[in-house]
C-alpha cells in the first residue's frame, strides 16, 4: 500500500451529545442505625439494628439477602475448603481455619428480624442470610428492618479478627449483618471466600460500647469527642466520661457502602490536615520501633491526597484514617487497615495504595466481585502516578504492570478478566489479573487515545460515575466521548478473552528511493500501532497507525510528542505496508511501540537496526 503524505491524517470521529453522562442507572439506598456492645474478655458482641431500605429498582422484592462474613472463619466453611483445595493456596490462610477451636472461631447470627413490625422468615446459609419478607417491597417504596444479632470475633486469619500478627486487639471488618446489593442483574449475595466485596450506598449511625481502655478508629466521624478523648479533639470542651469502665463511641458516616473499625489499648492517635481536604488520622501501636517511620508518614500522605485531588477527582469525605491492623493492607470507607512495622518506602507505598482505593473502591465502587480489575487496576494505575510524584525515578512507573501481565500469560494461568473474582482457578490468576492486568489495561489505553486524553477521561469518569457503581461499559463510553474514537473492540477483546498481542516488523525496503515498511500481526489481539523512525542525525519521527475499528484516530494534540497519523490498518489484514519519503540510508532503526505502552508478548520483533549502507531488511 503506497500512502500519499497529504492524505495520511485521519480526522477523529465526532460523537453527538458529548456532554451526556454515563452511569445514569438507579441505585438502592440504605440507612443503618446500630448499637453494638463488645465484651473484650469473651470476644462476643451483640447488636441491634434499624435499617431503612429504599427500593429504587423497577422490581418488586419479595426477599432480601444479608452477608454474614464472620461465618467464613469456621471449619468446613466455603472459605476454609477453598483455601485448602485451590491449586496455589494463600499461605496466610491455608489450613488455619480448619484448625480453629470453638473459642477461636468466628460466627454471626441474626436472632430475629422484623419488617415494619412483622416477623420475617430467616434462613442462614453459611456466610449468607436469606430473608423471606412478610410484605413485598414495591418499586420506589421504602421499608424498615429491625433486627438483633450476635457474633464472635475470630482469631485473625484474613482481614478481620482479633490479635493479629502485630497484636492489634480488634480489626472489626466485615463484622455486622450487611445487606447485599441489588441491581439490574439482581441480588449479589456472594459467599465469602476471602476475595472482594460489594455494598449498597447509604448512611451509617453506629454506637460502639466497649471497655474504656481501648482507643477506637472507625469509618465515619466521631460525634461525641467531648466524652471520649483518646486523641480525638474535644473542641476545647472538658471530657464528660460516663460512670463505670465502658465508653460509648458514636460515629456517623454519609454516602458509604460499608463500615469498619479497629480497637486497641495501645494505640497512639495523631492527626494531620490536608489543606483544602480531609483531616488525616493515624493510629499505631505504642512501639518505639514504629515511631520514626510513622512520624514521617503524614507528610507523604498529605501530598498523596493533594495529588489525587488534582489528577483523579476530589475526595468527598471530611476525614480518612490510617490504622495499624489487619494482615497486610485492606481498604474500607474512610479508613484502611495496614501492617505497620515496615520501612518508610514500604509503609508509604502501602498507605498510598490503600488510600487511593478511596477513589475506586470508595467513591466509584464498581462491583468488585464481577470486575475486580476495575478496583485494583485503577488503584494500581493511580498509585503508580502518586509514587512517581513522591519518589521520582526515570523508569516508567507502569512498566511493572506489563511485566506482571506477561508473566501471567507465560505461566499458563491466564483466564479472561471477565471471570468472577471468586471463580478464578488460581490465586495467581486472580491476583495478576486484578492488579497487573487492570493497571496495564488503563496504561495501554493511553497508547490508543493518547496520554492527555486518558488523563482527562479519568477525571471525567470519576466526576460522572461517582457513587454509581460503574461497570466496564460506563468507562468505555466515557473514554469514547472523551477521545472521539470507538473502543468496543478494545474492551471486548481484552476483558473477555485471553488473546495475546504480537506485532512485528516483517520487512524494510528501499522502493523507488523511498522507505517502505511492512508490518505483520502474529498474535490474535488487535491494537493500533505506534512506529518510531530513528535517523542517522539522532532525530526521530513518530507515526501512529489507527485500527480501522476505531472509526477515527487519536487527536494530534493528545500526546506530549508530535506524531503523524497514517491510514488505518484494516483489522482483517494480517499485514500492513506504508511508504515514507525517506531514504533508507538515512534510517538507523525502526521501532514499534517506542513508549512501551503495549503488552506485546514478543518485543524482539519490534525493532530493526539498519547498519550503515544497508539497503533493507527482510525477517527470515
Amino acid at each position: 500500500m503506497r500512502l500519499i503524505p497529504s492524505l495520511l491524517f485521519v480526522a477523529p470521529l465526532s460523537f453527538p451529545n458529548l456532554g451526556l453522562a454515563q452511569c445514569h442507572g438507579w441505585q438502592q439506598r440504605v440507612e443503618y442505625t446500630m448499637v453494638v456492645r463488645l465484651d473484650t474478655e469473651s470476644h462476643l458482641y451483640t447488636g441491634t439494628t434499624g435499617l431503612n431500605y429504599r427500593n429504587n429498582s423497577p422490581d418488586t422484592l419479595k426477599e432480601v439477602f444479608f452477608h454474614l462474613y464472620p461465618n467464613a472463619f469456621r471449619p468446613g466453611s466455603e472459605m476454609d475448603v477453598r483455601s485448602r483445595t485451590i491449586l496455589d493456596p494463600d499461605d496466610r490462610v491455608g489450613a488455619r481455619i480448619a484448625e480453629l477451636t470453638p473459642e477461636q472461631q468466628g460466627h454471626l447470627k441474626v436472632l430475629e428480624l422484623r419488617q415494619d413490625g412483622r416477623p420475617a422468615v430467616l434462613v442462614h446459609m453459611g456466610t449468607v442470610l436469606k430473608v423471606s419478607l412478610p410484605k413485598p417491597v414495591l418499586p420506589g417504596r421504602s421499608t424498615t428492618f429491625r433486627f438483633t444479632f450476635e457474633g464472635q470475633v475470630p482469631v485473625q486469619v484474613r482481614r478481620s479478627g482479633r490479635n493479629n500478627a502485630e497484636q492489634v486487639a480488634y480489626s472489626m471488618t466485615q463484622w455486622y449483618p450487611k445487606l447485599a446489593e441489588y441491581d439490574e442483574r439482581g441480588w449479589h449475595a456472594y459467599p465469602y471466600v476471602g476475595r472482594e466485596f460489594h455494598g449498597v450506598w447509604g448512611d451509617f449511625d453506629v454506637t460502639l460500647d466497649l471497655d474504656s481502655a481501648f482507643t477506637v478508629a472507625s469509618t465515619g466521624v466521631l460525634q461525641n469527642p467531648q466524652e471520649i478523648g483518646h486523641g480525638y479533639p474535644t473542641g476545647g470542651k472538658p471530657l464528660k466520661r460516663p460512670m463505670g469502665d465502658r465508653l460509648r463511641w458514636h460515629f456517623a458516616a454519609k454516602n458509604v457502602h460499608d463500615f469498619a473499625w479497629a480497637a486497641d489499648r495501645a494505640y497512639i492517635h495523631t492527626t494531620e490536615q490536608v489543606p483544602g481536604g480531609p483531616l488525616l488520622h493515624f493510629f499505631r501501636k505504642d512501639i518505639p520501633e514504629l515511631e520514626a517511620t510513622w512520624n514521617e508518614l503524614p507528610g507523604y500522605m498529605v501530598r498523596s491526597f493533594q495529588f489525587m485531588d488534582r489528577n483523579f477527582g476530589k475526595y468527598p469525605w471530611p476525614q480518612y484514617s490510617f490504622v495499624q491492623g489487619g494482615d497486610g493492607g485492606m481498604e474500607y470507607p474512610m479508613l484502611t487497615l495496614i501492617l505497620g512495622n515496615r520501612r518508610l518506602g514500604s509503609l508509604v507505598g502501602l498507605s498510598v495504595h490503600e488510600s487511593v482505593h478511596s477513589w475506586y473502591y470508595g467513591v466509584l465502587a464498581s462491583n468488585e466481585g464481577r470486575f475486580p480489575w476495575m478496583d485494583e487496576g485503577f488503584t494500581e494505575y493511580a498509585s503508580s502516578k502518586v509514587m512517581q510524584e513522591l519518589f521520582p525515578r526515570p523508569e516508567d512507573p507502569h512498566a511493572g504492570s506489563i511485566n506482571g501481565y506477561l508473566s501471567l500469560v507465560a505461566s499458563g494461568k491466564h483466564e479472561p478478566p471477565s471471570i468472577h473474582a471468586d471463580h478464578f482457578l488460581t490465586n495467581r490468576g486472580y491476583g495478576s489479573t486484578a492488579y497487573s492486568f487492570g493497571e496495564m489495561f488503563i496504561h495501554q489505553l493511553g497508547g490508543v487515545v493518547g496520554e492527555k486524553v486518558l488523563a482527562d477521561g479519568l477525571l471525567r469518569y470519576f466526576d460522572v460515575c461517582k457513587f454509581k457503581h460503574p461497570e466496564p461499559v460506563d468507562f468505555e463510553r466515557v473514554m469514547e466521548k472523551q477521545s472521539g474514537v470507538e473502543l468496543d473492540w478494545y474492551f471486548d477483546q481484552w476483558i473477555n478473552t485471553t488473546r495475546t498481542l504480537d506485532y512485528g516488523i516483517r520487512a524494510v525496503l528501499s522502493v523507488d528511493g523511498e522507505l517502505q515498511v511492512e508490518l505483520e500481526r502474529h498474535g490474535d489481539q488487535l491494537m493500533p500501532v505506534d512506529v518510531m523512525i530513528e535517523l542517522e542525525d539522532g532525530s526521530a519521527k513518530h507515526y501512529h497507525i489507527p485500527l480501522s475499528l476505531e472509526r477515527g484516530a487519536r487527536d494530534p494534540g493528545s500526546e506530549s510528542f508530535t506524531f503523524v497519523t497514517l491510514e488505518p490498518w484494516q483489522w482483517t489484514d494480517p499485514t500492513y505496508t506504508f511508504t515514507l519519503p525517506l531514504s533508507v540510508a538515512r534510517v538507523e532503526a525502526i521501532v514499534l511501540d517506542p513508549k512501551h505502552r503495549t503488552a506485546d508478548v514478543d518485543p524482539e520483533n519490534n525493532r530493526v537496526d539498519l547498519p550503515p549502507g544497508a539497503q533493507g531488511f527482510i525477517r527470515p
